[in-house]
């Protein structure tokens, strides 16, 4: 309950902060959070660390790696100085520590406000949805869907298990919900919200996993926004095509990062 409230408290802040991007097309929203974190990542390094040392040890760092390279038909001169340069990395390490611990809150903060408004669709009012209750192997029989007000079930409330899976197919108002299923005198629930219109990036988390019960999960059908489907050619590249909010931060910030880094001549 206390970290719903502080993630409630949060999600207040930044929804003025970052709603216009949420009227963006999803790649460009990404790419602006990207620059901008990288941007203020780069500026606190810079601040918070001597550049002075910390290019030194860089550079003693290349001189020994050099070194290493060297010496590879020297087994134990290469250990002295591999030794040495683990000494000389774990400085910048240390050194390195401020910048990150100063940035680290607000960077987790600004993901959880992505997480739950740029991974997946909404649900919209009016629109058919399913949710998929997935059972274990020896789970039998029927399972019963609870009447909830202003939502509809379009295929019956009540559905039989079949090859481990119950399957409702729903529409309803706009609104924040709690299903409740039924199953051999369990139940069962789900939280879910429905928006006005898909311009309303707001959802519950689509999976809800239970542990130690017939029932293994509960999943709705938010389709996953993928950040580079309609891009040609790299939408069909192995593992990119694939990625969400989360992949293309970390591929576009790593960008970001090196051209920030040479720009402000950080080390």
């Amino acid at each position: 309950m206390v970290f719903e409230s502080i993630s409630t408290i949060f999600q207040a802040i930044l929804n003025p902060i970052f709603s216009p991007l949420l009227r963006m097309p999803f790649l460009l929203s990404i790419i602006i959070i990207s620059f901008l974190i990288s941007l203020i990542i780069v500026i606190v390094y810079k601040k918070f660390t001597n550049q002075s040392l910390m290019k030194e040890l860089k550079e003693e760092i290349k001189e020994l790696q050099k070194q290493m390279k060297a010496l590879r038909d020297k087994p134990e001169e290469m250990m002295k100085v591999n030794k040495r340069a683990m000494q000389t990395n774990m400085k910048y390490m240390m050194h390195s520590l401020r910048p990150t611990l100063i940035t680290f809150i607000p960077i987790i903060i600004i993901f959880g406000w992505l997480n739950v408004h740029m991974a997946y669709y909404p649900l919209v009012e009016d629109q058919q949805f399913s949710i998929l209750l997935d059972f274990v192997d020896e789970a039998n029989g029927d399972v019963d869907f609870l009447d909830v007000q202003d939502i509809q079930v379009l295929n019956g409330n009540n559905q039989t298990i079949l090859d481990n899976q119950a399957k409702f197919v729903l529409q309803g108002s706009a609104g924040e919900y709690t299903l409740s299923f039924k199953h051999d005198e369990e139940s069962y629930t789900k939280d879910i919200i429905i928006t006005a219109s898909d311009q309303d990036r707001v959802y519950k988390r689509p999976i809800e996993v239970f542990r130690k019960q017939s029932l293994k999960s509960i999943t709705v059908s938010n389709e996953k926004i993928l950040a580079f489907e309609g891009i040609p050619v790299i939408e069909n590249i192995p593992w990119i095509g694939g990625f969400g909010w989360l992949g293309s931060y970390i591929l576009f910030s790593l960008v970001f990062s090196l051209g920030l880094r040479k720009i402000f001549k950080v080390y």
